[in-house]
Formats: structure tokens, C-alpha cells, sequence
């Protein structure tokens, strides 16, 4: 079934969706496109990485009319309570939730450990006793690790290169042992540098797109690590959000229990990145066109190149992205450069926005 024909179906027969991480820049991206689709949500979040204000946007974006299907809970997956009341009646689970960062899992990698693993083995125990029909959860490029030949292909996985790696590939393996053990439905999506709308700029563990985007912004330095021939596969968030939607509804048995790569299928260095964001800009920021980053050396566990084999998706998901990086940036910029934040009323069971 199409992304069209699964979006159809849900409008005419909603369901009750769990989205963990809720306030973050992928799982407010998801609330957004369930909300539009009728759907109930249930949005848990602890607020460590999430922003209130995020949930702000999203209520503004969809009305009143589809916001009264959101409920709000503030809450941590390391606690196991929390978890079982949040799946409690819900038909699909997509775990967001997550210390995101390679950098982070390197500085703190008990943290990352506690998040990644123990909160996910909560979210996934949860979802069995609860009957959930189906558990899809976000993993990650890292697990490649030191495998560097290309494109990236789900079966061929090399040794891990950081804590952060680490927690995705275990996040991995405990899906396979449920779905041996249990019976349980899930499947993993492998994100490859996602990025758009609220993704945070702010921080040491930003990203590069919105980072870069804020440096120009504030006409402060926009550093490159390396010499900018370093490439990415950068995936345009709506592309994450078709794929779990269509992973948590696909009816095609040979999709279950496995992972699949989430990403555009192309690559883009990072001086053309850059090339790309200053001459959007400069219509409206003309003194960027004096502007050239500044290099630094290679941070550590950093590979020269990805780009990741999409077919396997393609194929058994109908995973068909519709935003290459140039419309996803353009999308990005309309909203990196507007007022952010609008004020709204609050609303009875519903966050304090």
C-alpha cells in the first residue's frame, strides 16, 4: 500500500498512537502529520532534549479541533510505570525517545546507556503485556561503525565506534529476541542524518544543518570538520515520518522484525552543504557572501562518507521519499528564519503550552 492509500485509510479509521519523545524535533514532526490524520496520540516526554514549545507550534499548526485528540504526559521510559500507562489501550508505539549525539555517548556514556537501552527494554516490555500491535523504533547510521564501503546495507554492519552506537545496535538485537521469544511485532529505522522544522540549533551536541543555519544567522563562524569532502546522506524529516507511519501499518508479513535504512539514498559533502545554505541566505543576508567556514581537524569515530541503500525499504515498506535535500532545506529555512513560538491557550488535559 502506497503512503497515499495508508494515509486514506487512516482518516477514515483512526487509531491510538504512542509517540515517545513527543517534544523533540522528530517526534513533534510525527504528532503534527497523526494530528492532521485524525489520529489520538499519546505523547510522552521527560523534557531533558524536548522543548514545550515545539508542542506549542504543533497546536498552533493544527487547530483546536485536532489537538483535542493529544494527550500529554510528561514522563522518563527509565521508569517502567510510566511506560505501561502510556501504552495502556494504544494500537501502535513509535519510540522516539532517546540521548541522541555520538559526542554525548562519549562524554556520558552511563547516560546514554540508562536512555538508549534501559528505556527502550521499558518501552518494549511495556508494549508486549499490553498487547501493542506493532513497536517501531528509531535507530541509527552508527551501527555501521567501521564499515566504509558504500552504499550501507542493513545486513552488513561493522564493529561499533561509540556508546551511542552501541545502544542502537542492542536496541536492535532486543527487537530480534522479542519477536523470537514473544511473538511481538516491531521493526527498526535506521535514520541517516535527519534534519527540518525544530530541530534544536542550540547546544554542544546540535546538528550541523540547523547549527550551521543558526551560525549564518548570527553571522558567528561556521566550522568544518575537515576539508568539506566529507559526505552525508541528510534526510529531510518528512521522509522519517512517512516510514513510520508506513512501518507501523504495513500489512505485508515479510516487512516485520527486521530493520531498514530511512534516508534519501544520495550523498552530500559537506562544503556543498555549506555552498548550499549561503546562497540561500544571501538574498536576504548579503553579507554572507564574503562568508567561508572555518576548517578544523576530523573529530574522532568520524567516517568520510555515507549514504545508505534504500531499497530494502523501497521494497517491502513502499518507502518513497518525497523531499530531496534541496526542498527539505528550503522548507527548513522558511522556518529557522520566522518567528517561532506563537502564543496559545491552554487546553484541559493537554500540555502546560
Amino acid at each position: 500500500m502506497s503512503f497515499e492509500e495508508t494515509k486514506s485509510s487512516l482518516l477514515v479509521s483512526p487509531k491510538t498512537w504512542v509517540v515517545t519523545g513527543v517534544a523533540g524535533f522528530i517526534g513533534s514532526n510525527l504528532l503534527e502529520s497523526l494530528l492532521r490524520l485524525n489520529q489520538k496520540v499519546i505523547g510522552l516526554d521527560n523534557l531533558s532534549t524536548g522543548h514545550l514549545p515545539n508542542l506549542h507550534q504543533v497546536q498552533a499548526a493544527v487547530g483546536s479541533r485536532h489537538w483535542k485528540n493529544f494527550t500529554w504526559m510528561e514522563g522518563d521510559i527509565q521508569d517502567p510505570a510510566t511506560c505501561r500507562k502510556a501504552v495502556k489501550d494504544a494500537d501502535y508505539v513509535l519510540h522516539q525517545a532517546a540521548l541522541g549525539s555520538v559526542p554525548r555517548s562519549l562524554a556520558h556514556p552511563t547516560d546514554t546507556n540508562a536512555s538508549n537501552v534501559t528505556g527502550f527494554l521499558n518501552m518494549l516490555w511495556a508494549a508486549r503485556e499490553n498487547g501493542i500491535q506493532r513497536f517501531v523504533f528509531a535507530s541509527s547510521s552508527s551501527v555501521y561503525g567501521d564499515v566504509t564501503a558504500l552504499p550501507q546495507v542493513e545486513e552488513n554492519i561493522g564493529n561499533c565506534l561509540s556508546p551511542y552506537a552501541v545502544s542502537k545496535r542492542v536496541n536492535e538485537l532486543y527487537a530480534r529476541v522479542f519477536a523470537q521469544c514473544y511473538a511481538t511485532q516491531s521493526i527498526g529505522l535506521r535514520y541517516f542524518n535527519v534534519f527540518g522544522p525544530r530541530q534544536d540549533p542550540a547546544g554542544p551536541y546540535a546538528a550541523v544543518i540547523p547549527k550551521w543555519i543558526a551560525a549564518m544567522l548570527k553571522q558567528e563562524p561556521v566550522y568544518i570538520n575537515g576539508d568539506g569532502s566529507t559526505s552525508r546522506d541528510f534526510c529531510y524529516v518528512a521522509n522519517v515520518v512517512q516510514a513510520n507511519i508506513l512501518a507501523a501499518t504495513t500489512i505485508n508479513a515479510a516487512a516485520l522484525n527486521t530493520v531498514y535504512n530511512i534516508a534519501l539514498g544520495d550523498e552530500t559533502t559537506l562544503i556543498g552543504l555549506f555552498q548550499m545554505l549561503r546562497q540561500r541566505l544571501l538574498p536576504t543576508h548579503p553579507h554572507l557572501r564574503e562568508l567561508k567556514p572555518v576548517h578544523r581537524p576530523m573529530q574522532p569515530c568520524d567516517l568520510p562518507h555515507s549514504r545508505a541503500d534504500i531499497s530494502k525499504a523501497r521494497r517491502l515498506l513502499g518507502y518513497t521519499p518525497t523531499h530531496k535535500i534541496e526542498q527539505g532545506l528550503d522548507e527548513s529555512l522558511n522556518w529557522y528564519t520566522q518567528p517561532q513560538s506563537p502564543s496559545v491557550p491552554e487546553c484541559g488535559g493537554r500540555p502546560p503550552l
